[in-house]
């Protein structure tokens, strides 16, 4: 079973499970959901996977971990972040530290 026919079963899988898990989450007592470690959890998740996806990004590349121009971009976003700069400060500096190393050939 190849090709398009599987392609959509999985899609379809995904989203029934999808919509499953979001209906389990409406069954969850709301007392449990005021616990203080259950808030601090649940606000401190979205900022994990934001970590781990902005790493997995910047330093993979397929299986591999790779260094390069994104690595560079990243760390002056880093430091315009520490300086307290402007969003579009920081998605500026990221863009233009990526674009100058890889025009150097890095």
């Amino acid at each position: 079973m190849n090709g398009p026919t599987t392609v959509w079963l999985a899609i379809g899988l995904t989203a029934a499970g999808c919509y499953l898990l979001k209906l389990l989450g409406l069954l969850v007592p709301a007392g449990a959901l005021e616990r203080p470690l259950v808030r601090r959890l649940s606000a401190l998740l979205p900022v994990a996977l934001l970590a781990a996806l902005t790493a997995q990004q910047t330093f993979g590349a397929g299986s591999a971990l790779v260094v390069d121009a994104r690595g560079a971009g990243l760390a002056a976003a880093a430091l315009a972040l520490v300086l307290r700069a402007p969003f579009l400060v920081v998605v500026a500096a990221a863009v233009v530290v990526t674009a100058v190393v890889r025009a150097l050939g890095g």
